[in-house]
């Protein structure tokens, strides 16, 4: 987690300043921007992720257990998660690497796909996964194939 942060604050770092011409970061501009299908991919990866989607106009969300770990909005620009802590969040905000969830506690921020680095929203991910999977009955947990967030 600490790398992670050190290499985001200085992708910040480097990037331009209001008004220099640049609407985001170099690093960001030569990425190939992730998509709801690369999303998709990764959570279908996770154990015991599964899809609801919610055709009536509302969240379509990714649950491990009855709980939502990552969730996509009706606009379908970005995706989010669930971070450990509201001080972790708010970092992620402040350094640029997500904007604030709307509507969900503050623990919560939308990742966008537009700039989105691949292991960053792959880490992202991973990570709300682990936070929600850990809080799951211990009996709804064994049920789960072995996992490992090695990000």
């Amino acid at each position: 987690m600490m790398q992670m942060v050190r290499v985001m604050t200085q992708r910040v770092a480097h990037a331009p300043q209001r008004g220099q011409g640049l609407s985001a970061a170099p690093y960001r501009a030569t990425m190939h921007p992730m998509t709801r299908d690369d999303v998709d991919a990764i959570c279908a990866a996770l154990p015991g992720a599964w899809f609801a989607s919610h055709h009536d106009g509302g969240l379509d969300a990714w649950k491990v257990g009855d709980k939502m770990f990552a969730t996509i909005g009706m606009a379908g620009d970005g995706v989010s998660v669930k971070c450990r802590d509201v001080e972790t969040a708010q970092m992620l905000i402040e350094v640029g690497a997500a904007i604030k969830a709307k509507y969900f506690h503050r623990s919560w921020v939308r990742v966008p796909f537009d700039g989105a680095d691949p292991d960053e929203m792959r880490a992202r991910i991973h990570g709300s996964y682990a936070i929600i999977r850990a809080s799951l009955p211990k009996k709804v947990q064994a049920t789960l194939a072995a996992w490992s967030n090695d990000d």
